[in-house]
Protein backbone atom coordinates (compact mmCIF):
# COMPACT_ATOMS: atom_id res chain seq x y z
CA UNK A 1 0.00 0.00 0.00
CA UNK A 2 3.01 2.26 0.04
CA UNK A 3 2.71 3.30 3.69
CA UNK A 4 5.27 0.86 5.09
CA UNK A 5 8.99 0.27 4.63
CA UNK A 6 10.41 -3.12 3.73
CA UNK A 7 12.27 -3.13 7.06
CA UNK A 8 11.53 -0.87 10.06
CA UNK A 9 13.72 2.04 11.09
CA UNK A 10 14.46 1.15 14.71
CA UNK A 11 17.06 3.81 15.53
CA UNK A 12 15.72 6.02 18.31
CA UNK A 13 16.08 9.69 19.16
CA UNK A 14 16.18 10.09 22.93
CA UNK A 15 16.96 12.59 25.67
CA UNK A 16 16.75 12.91 29.46
CA UNK A 17 16.54 15.79 31.90
CA UNK A 18 15.73 16.63 35.50
CA UNK A 19 15.17 19.42 37.98
CA UNK A 20 14.51 19.42 41.72
CA UNK A 21 10.99 17.98 41.31
CA UNK A 22 11.01 15.81 38.18
CA UNK A 23 13.01 13.48 36.02
CA UNK A 24 11.98 12.82 32.45
CA UNK A 25 12.99 10.72 29.50
CA UNK A 26 11.68 10.99 25.95
CA UNK A 27 12.24 8.87 22.87
CA UNK A 28 10.84 8.58 19.36
CA UNK A 29 11.15 5.95 16.64
CA UNK A 30 9.97 5.93 13.03
CA UNK A 31 9.32 2.19 12.88
CA UNK A 32 7.64 0.73 9.79
CA UNK A 33 6.23 4.02 8.51
CA UNK A 34 7.78 5.62 5.43
CA UNK A 35 8.28 8.91 7.29
CA UNK A 36 8.40 10.24 10.84
CA UNK A 37 5.42 12.50 11.56
CA UNK A 38 5.57 12.69 15.38
CA UNK A 39 6.98 15.64 17.31
CA UNK A 40 7.27 16.50 20.98
CA UNK A 41 8.21 19.22 23.46
CA UNK A 42 9.78 18.70 26.89
CA UNK A 43 10.49 21.83 28.93
CA UNK A 44 11.32 21.33 32.59
CA UNK A 45 11.23 25.10 33.09
CA UNK A 46 8.50 26.73 31.02
CA UNK A 47 8.88 29.43 33.66
CA UNK A 48 10.31 29.44 37.20
CA UNK A 49 7.52 27.25 38.59
CA UNK A 50 6.07 25.31 35.65
CA UNK A 51 7.04 22.32 33.48
CA UNK A 52 5.51 21.54 30.08
CA UNK A 53 5.43 18.27 28.14
CA UNK A 54 3.67 17.61 24.84
CA UNK A 55 3.31 14.80 22.29
CA UNK A 56 2.12 15.65 18.78
CA UNK A 57 1.21 12.82 16.39
CA UNK A 58 1.06 14.12 12.83
CA UNK A 59 -0.91 12.70 9.91
CA UNK A 60 -0.62 13.57 6.23
CA UNK A 61 2.79 15.13 6.88
CA UNK A 62 5.05 16.38 9.65
CA UNK A 63 4.45 20.12 9.30
CA UNK A 64 1.61 20.57 11.82
CA UNK A 65 3.11 18.37 14.54
CA UNK A 66 6.39 20.29 14.27
CA UNK A 67 4.50 23.58 14.28
CA UNK A 68 2.80 22.61 17.55
CA UNK A 69 6.07 21.46 19.09
CA UNK A 70 7.61 24.83 18.21
CA UNK A 71 4.78 27.22 19.07
CA UNK A 72 2.07 25.74 21.32
CA UNK A 73 3.91 26.09 24.65
CA UNK A 74 4.90 29.64 23.71
CA UNK A 75 1.24 30.54 23.27
CA UNK A 76 0.34 28.98 26.63
CA UNK A 77 3.04 31.03 28.34
CA UNK A 78 1.91 34.27 26.68
CA UNK A 79 -1.82 33.89 27.30
CA UNK A 80 -3.34 36.30 29.84
CA UNK A 81 -5.13 33.44 31.61
CA UNK A 82 -1.77 31.79 32.29
CA UNK A 83 -0.55 34.89 34.14
CA UNK A 84 -3.62 34.75 36.39
CA UNK A 85 -3.04 31.06 37.19
CA UNK A 86 -5.73 29.63 34.89
CA UNK A 87 -3.52 27.14 33.07
CA UNK A 88 -6.45 25.15 31.70
CA UNK A 89 -7.94 28.11 29.84
CA UNK A 90 -4.51 29.15 28.56
CA UNK A 91 -3.96 25.65 27.18
CA UNK A 92 -7.42 25.41 25.64
CA UNK A 93 -7.10 28.76 23.88
CA UNK A 94 -3.59 27.93 22.69
CA UNK A 95 -4.82 24.75 20.96
CA UNK A 96 -7.37 26.81 19.02
CA UNK A 97 -4.77 29.50 18.36
CA UNK A 98 -2.62 26.99 16.47
CA UNK A 99 -5.26 26.76 13.71
CA UNK A 100 -5.44 30.55 13.44
CA UNK A 101 -1.66 30.94 13.27
CA UNK A 102 -1.27 28.38 10.48
CA UNK A 103 -3.41 30.41 8.06
CA UNK A 104 -2.19 33.23 5.81
CA UNK A 105 1.25 33.95 4.45
CA UNK A 106 3.07 33.67 7.78
CA UNK A 107 1.47 30.35 8.61
CA UNK A 108 2.12 28.99 5.14
CA UNK A 109 5.79 30.00 5.30
CA UNK A 110 6.38 28.41 8.72
CA UNK A 111 4.67 25.18 7.64
CA UNK A 112 6.62 25.04 4.39
CA UNK A 113 9.89 25.23 6.30
CA UNK A 114 8.85 22.75 8.99
CA UNK A 115 7.26 20.35 6.49
CA UNK A 116 10.57 19.91 4.71
CA UNK A 117 8.79 18.68 1.59
CA UNK A 118 9.16 20.42 -1.75
CA UNK A 119 5.84 19.09 -3.01
CA UNK A 120 3.75 19.59 0.12
CA UNK A 121 3.15 23.30 -0.37
CA UNK A 122 2.94 24.55 -3.94
CA UNK A 123 5.13 27.53 -4.73
CA UNK A 124 7.41 26.85 -1.77
CA UNK A 125 10.50 28.43 -3.30
CA UNK A 126 8.58 31.53 -4.31
CA UNK A 127 7.33 31.97 -0.77
CA UNK A 128 10.65 31.36 0.96
CA UNK A 129 12.66 33.86 -1.07
CA UNK A 130 9.99 36.52 -0.54
CA UNK A 131 10.75 39.03 2.25
CA UNK A 132 8.00 39.33 4.90
CA UNK A 133 6.42 42.62 6.00
CA UNK A 134 5.01 43.23 9.47
CA UNK A 135 1.30 43.73 9.91
CA UNK A 136 -1.16 45.05 12.47
CA UNK A 137 -0.38 46.19 16.00
CA UNK A 138 -2.64 43.46 17.44
CA UNK A 139 -0.67 40.80 15.60
CA UNK A 140 2.60 42.29 16.76
CA UNK A 141 1.43 42.26 20.38
CA UNK A 142 0.86 38.54 19.94
CA UNK A 143 4.37 38.18 18.50
CA UNK A 144 2.81 36.72 15.36
CA UNK A 145 3.03 39.47 12.80
CA UNK A 146 0.84 39.20 9.73
CA UNK A 147 2.58 39.09 6.38
CA UNK A 148 1.55 40.00 2.88
CA UNK A 149 2.58 37.78 0.02
CA UNK A 150 1.52 35.24 -2.59
CA UNK A 151 -0.11 33.01 0.08
CA UNK A 152 -1.96 35.69 2.08
CA UNK A 153 -5.25 33.86 1.47
CA UNK A 154 -3.89 30.48 2.55
CA UNK A 155 -6.70 28.64 4.40
CA UNK A 156 -4.40 26.46 6.45
CA UNK A 157 -2.90 22.98 6.12
CA UNK A 158 -4.65 19.84 4.91
CA UNK A 159 -2.36 17.75 7.14
CA UNK A 160 -2.90 17.72 10.89
CA UNK A 161 -1.77 16.53 14.30
CA UNK A 162 -3.06 15.33 17.62
CA UNK A 163 -1.90 17.25 20.69
CA UNK A 164 -1.64 15.89 24.22
CA UNK A 165 0.12 18.13 26.72
CA UNK A 166 0.74 18.00 30.47
CA UNK A 167 1.56 21.17 32.39
CA UNK A 168 2.78 20.85 35.99
CA UNK A 169 2.90 23.66 38.52
CA UNK A 170 3.33 22.86 42.19
CA UNK A 171 1.06 19.93 43.05
CA UNK A 172 -1.25 20.59 40.12
CA UNK A 173 -1.10 18.73 36.82
CA UNK A 174 -3.17 20.10 33.94
CA UNK A 175 -3.67 17.85 30.91
CA UNK A 176 -5.06 19.16 27.61
CA UNK A 177 -5.82 16.71 24.82
CA UNK A 178 -7.21 16.76 21.28
CA UNK A 179 -7.00 13.47 19.42
CA UNK A 180 -5.97 9.93 20.31
CA UNK A 181 -2.60 10.44 21.93
CA UNK A 182 -2.95 9.78 25.66
CA UNK A 183 -1.73 10.84 29.09
CA UNK A 184 -1.72 8.25 31.89
CA UNK A 185 -0.63 8.62 35.51
CA UNK A 186 0.54 5.80 37.77
CA UNK A 187 -0.80 6.15 41.32
CA UNK A 188 0.45 3.36 43.60
CA UNK A 189 0.91 1.27 40.48
CA UNK A 190 -2.65 1.80 39.25
CA UNK A 191 -3.08 3.40 35.82
CA UNK A 192 -5.48 6.32 35.48
CA UNK A 193 -6.22 7.96 32.15
CA UNK A 194 -5.89 11.74 32.30
CA UNK A 195 -7.17 12.12 28.73
CA UNK A 196 -9.85 10.62 26.52
CA UNK A 197 -9.15 9.18 23.07
CA UNK A 198 -11.23 11.26 20.68
CA UNK A 199 -12.52 8.62 18.29
CA UNK A 200 -15.42 9.29 15.88
CA UNK A 201 -17.65 6.64 17.46
CA UNK A 202 -17.87 8.49 20.80
CA UNK A 203 -21.37 9.92 21.17
CA UNK A 204 -20.26 13.50 21.88
CA UNK A 205 -17.96 13.44 18.84
CA UNK A 206 -20.54 11.78 16.60
CA UNK A 207 -23.16 14.38 17.52
CA UNK A 208 -20.87 17.29 16.69
CA UNK A 209 -19.74 15.74 13.39
CA UNK A 210 -23.29 15.16 12.17
CA UNK A 211 -24.56 18.56 13.32
CA UNK A 212 -21.73 20.23 11.37
CA UNK A 213 -22.69 18.38 8.20
CA UNK A 214 -20.03 15.69 8.35
CA UNK A 215 -20.36 11.93 8.27
CA UNK A 216 -18.59 8.83 9.57
CA UNK A 217 -17.67 6.04 7.17
CA UNK A 218 -15.97 2.87 8.45
CA UNK A 219 -15.01 4.68 11.65
CA UNK A 220 -13.45 7.64 9.85
CA UNK A 221 -14.58 11.27 9.78
CA UNK A 222 -15.77 11.99 6.23
CA UNK A 223 -14.15 8.70 5.30
CA UNK A 224 -10.71 10.14 6.05
CA UNK A 225 -9.57 10.55 9.65
CA UNK A 226 -9.92 7.91 12.37
CA UNK A 227 -9.90 10.58 15.07
CA UNK A 228 -12.43 13.29 15.84
CA UNK A 229 -10.24 16.13 17.16
CA UNK A 230 -6.97 17.47 15.83
CA UNK A 231 -5.01 20.62 15.10
CA UNK A 232 -4.84 21.43 11.38
CA UNK A 233 -6.88 19.50 8.77
CA UNK A 234 -8.49 22.80 7.83
CA UNK A 235 -10.64 21.34 5.06
CA UNK A 236 -12.83 19.91 7.86
CA UNK A 237 -13.14 23.29 9.61
CA UNK A 238 -14.45 25.57 6.88
CA UNK A 239 -18.04 26.31 7.96
CA UNK A 240 -17.89 30.07 8.62
CA UNK A 241 -21.23 29.92 10.48
CA UNK A 242 -19.82 27.66 13.21
CA UNK A 243 -17.32 28.41 16.01
CA UNK A 244 -14.11 26.32 16.09
CA UNK A 245 -15.40 23.96 18.78
CA UNK A 246 -18.44 22.96 16.67
CA UNK A 247 -16.74 22.22 13.35
CA UNK A 248 -16.74 18.70 11.85
CA UNK A 249 -13.23 18.35 13.26
CA UNK A 250 -12.14 20.53 16.17
CA UNK A 251 -8.87 21.40 17.86
CA UNK A 252 -10.79 22.17 21.07
CA UNK A 253 -9.16 20.05 23.79
CA UNK A 254 -10.56 18.31 26.83
CA UNK A 255 -8.96 19.72 29.98
CA UNK A 256 -8.36 17.64 33.11
CA UNK A 257 -6.77 18.99 36.29
CA UNK A 258 -5.36 16.63 38.93
CA UNK A 259 -4.00 17.36 42.40
CA UNK A 260 -0.82 15.35 42.76
CA UNK A 261 -0.03 13.48 45.97
CA UNK A 262 2.60 11.23 47.54
CA UNK A 263 1.12 8.12 45.91
CA UNK A 264 1.90 9.33 42.39
CA UNK A 265 4.80 7.50 40.75
CA UNK A 266 5.06 8.88 37.21
CA UNK A 267 3.01 9.90 34.21
CA UNK A 268 3.33 9.03 30.55
CA UNK A 269 2.45 10.92 27.38
CA UNK A 270 2.45 8.77 24.26
CA UNK A 271 1.02 8.67 20.75
CA UNK A 272 -1.46 6.01 19.65
CA UNK A 273 1.36 3.91 18.21
CA UNK A 274 1.89 2.80 21.82
CA UNK A 275 -1.77 2.54 22.89
CA UNK A 276 -2.59 0.40 19.85
CA UNK A 277 -0.34 -2.24 21.39
CA UNK A 278 -0.68 -1.83 25.17
CA UNK A 279 -3.46 -0.80 27.52
CA UNK A 280 -2.78 1.97 30.01
CA UNK A 281 -2.37 -0.54 32.83
CA UNK A 282 -0.11 -2.80 30.78
CA UNK A 283 2.17 0.15 30.06
CA UNK A 284 2.25 1.25 33.70
CA UNK A 285 3.09 -2.32 34.78
CA UNK A 286 5.81 -2.56 32.13
CA UNK A 287 7.38 0.76 33.20
CA UNK A 288 7.35 -0.23 36.89
CA UNK A 289 9.08 -3.50 36.02
CA UNK A 290 11.74 -1.71 33.95
CA UNK A 291 12.39 0.88 36.67
CA UNK A 292 13.55 -1.89 39.02
CA UNK A 293 16.74 -2.24 36.99
CA UNK A 294 16.90 0.79 34.66
CA UNK A 295 17.53 4.33 35.95
CA UNK A 296 17.63 6.12 32.58
CA UNK A 297 14.04 7.00 31.71
CA UNK A 298 14.60 7.38 27.96
CA UNK A 299 15.89 3.79 27.90
CA UNK A 300 12.61 2.66 29.45
CA UNK A 301 10.78 4.44 26.61
CA UNK A 302 13.02 2.69 24.07
CA UNK A 303 12.21 -0.69 25.61
CA UNK A 304 8.50 0.09 25.28
CA UNK A 305 9.03 0.63 21.54
CA UNK A 306 10.89 -2.66 21.20
CA UNK A 307 8.04 -4.37 23.03
CA UNK A 308 5.41 -2.79 20.73
CA UNK A 309 7.16 -3.03 17.35
CA UNK A 310 5.45 -5.47 15.00
CA UNK A 311 7.60 -8.28 13.56
CA UNK A 312 6.12 -7.69 10.10
CA UNK A 313 4.52 -4.72 8.38
CA UNK A 314 0.79 -4.13 8.58
CA UNK A 315 -1.51 -3.69 11.55
CA UNK A 316 -0.68 -2.83 15.15
CA UNK A 317 2.90 -2.03 16.06
CA UNK A 318 3.71 -0.39 12.72
CA UNK A 319 3.07 3.26 13.56
CA UNK A 320 5.53 5.99 14.53
CA UNK A 321 6.15 5.85 18.28
CA UNK A 322 6.83 8.71 20.69
CA UNK A 323 6.74 8.56 24.47
CA UNK A 324 7.59 10.90 27.34
CA UNK A 325 8.04 9.37 30.79
CA UNK A 326 8.00 11.84 33.70
CA UNK A 327 8.89 10.57 37.17
CA UNK A 328 8.16 12.48 40.38
CA UNK A 329 11.11 12.84 42.72
CA UNK A 330 10.26 11.57 46.21
CA UNK A 331 11.62 13.17 49.41
CA UNK A 332 14.65 11.32 50.79
CA UNK A 333 12.63 10.32 53.87
CA UNK A 334 9.41 9.37 52.11
CA UNK A 335 6.03 9.20 53.83
CA UNK A 336 5.39 6.22 56.05
CA UNK A 337 3.39 3.51 54.36
CA UNK A 338 1.20 3.36 57.46
CA UNK A 339 0.00 6.92 56.95
CA UNK A 340 -3.36 7.32 55.21
CA UNK A 341 -3.21 8.70 51.67
CA UNK A 342 -4.47 12.25 51.09
CA UNK A 343 -4.90 11.62 47.36
CA UNK A 344 -8.08 12.74 45.70
CA UNK A 345 -9.77 10.20 43.48
CA UNK A 346 -8.78 10.19 39.83
CA UNK A 347 -11.68 9.19 37.60
CA UNK A 348 -11.08 6.84 34.72
CA UNK A 349 -8.67 3.93 34.41
CA UNK A 350 -7.76 1.51 31.67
Amino acid sequence: MGVYLSTPKTDKTSEDGENEKLRYGVSSMQGWRTSMEDAHAALLDLDDSTSFFGVYDGHGGQAVSKFCAKFLHQQVLKHEAYSSGDIGTAAQQSFLRMDEMMCGQRGWRELAILGNKMDQFSGMIEGLIWSPKSGSVKALEDNWSTEEGPHSNYDGPTCGSTACVAIMRGNQLVVANAGDSRCVISRNGQAYNLSKDHKPDLEVEKERIYKAGGYIHYGRVNGSLNLARAIGDMELKRDKTLPPEKQILTANPDIKTVELCEDDDFFVLACDGIWDCMSSQQLVDFVHEQLKTESKLSTVCEKVFDRCLAPTSGGEGCDNMTMILVQFKKPESGPSTSQPSNCQEVSGSN
